[in-house]
């Protein structure tokens, strides 16, 4: 997080401006398409500051997040050519390679977890226009995989108050990756499941 601390230190600051909703729904609208820094950093604080205003708070970062995914993907489905270049520049060759093998594997579900976890969320909206991922379940992947973050962090803050905030930034990268293994451990168990199940009508039992 060092690399970004100025950025980090930008985006707290914004939370303090007489128009921080507006900042909020800005960069978790521009952190789908190449913003590093995660919306919580803007969303936390200003819902400790108005905890009364937690929902309102979460819901606008949804919105700013679900319409630059859909930035993200626009750019994955018509000009990635010239997307991918800097995407290994930045050093996020191999993490979107993943991403995009994933994506055509497992779409919904690979998109529900870029979208929950402090994995970069650009590479999974670029990822699955690149491979031409059907709207739908792709609006729906991300509506449900970021509504669950931002409210569940938004909520956390309003109960938990300033001791959460804190835990939130000790303990964001440990439960972040708790859950995406528990997910993708619910994907895989899935998956099995339903390759049994082809298996199963083939062989007519």
């Amino acid at each position: 997080m060092a690399v970004f601390q100025p950025l980090y230190q930008k985006a707290l600051g914004w939370s303090r401006h007489r128009h921080a909703p507006l900042w909020l729904t800005f960069i978790s609208f521009i952190e789908a398409i190449f913003f590093p820094v995660p919306p919580e950093v803007m969303l936390a604080p200003m819902t400790l500051a108005q905890p009364k205003a937690w929902l309102r708070y979460a819901s606008l970062s949804l919105l700013g997040s679900t319409l630059g995914a859909f930035i993200g993907y626009a750019l994955g489905l018509f000009a990635i050519g010239l997307v991918e270049p800097h995407l290994i520049e930045l050093g996020f060759g191999d993490s979107f390679n993943q991403a995009r093998d994933s994506l055509r594997e497992h779409g919904f579900w690979i998109m529900l977890v870029g979208g929950f976890t402090p994995i970069p969320f650009k590479l999974f909206t670029i990822a699955a226009g690149a491979v031409s991922m059907p709207l739908l379940p792709f609006v729906a992947a991300v509506v449900i995989g970021r509504g669950k973050r931002v409210y569940l962090v938004a909520g956390a803050i309003r109960l938990g108050g300033e001791r959460a905030e804190r835990a939130l930034h000790r303990y964001i990268e440990p439960v972040g990756w708790t859950a995406l293994v528990l997910l993708l451990a619910g994907v895989a168990a899935l998956c099995v499941w339903k390759g049994g199940a082809c298996v199963c009508r083939d062989s007519r039992c």
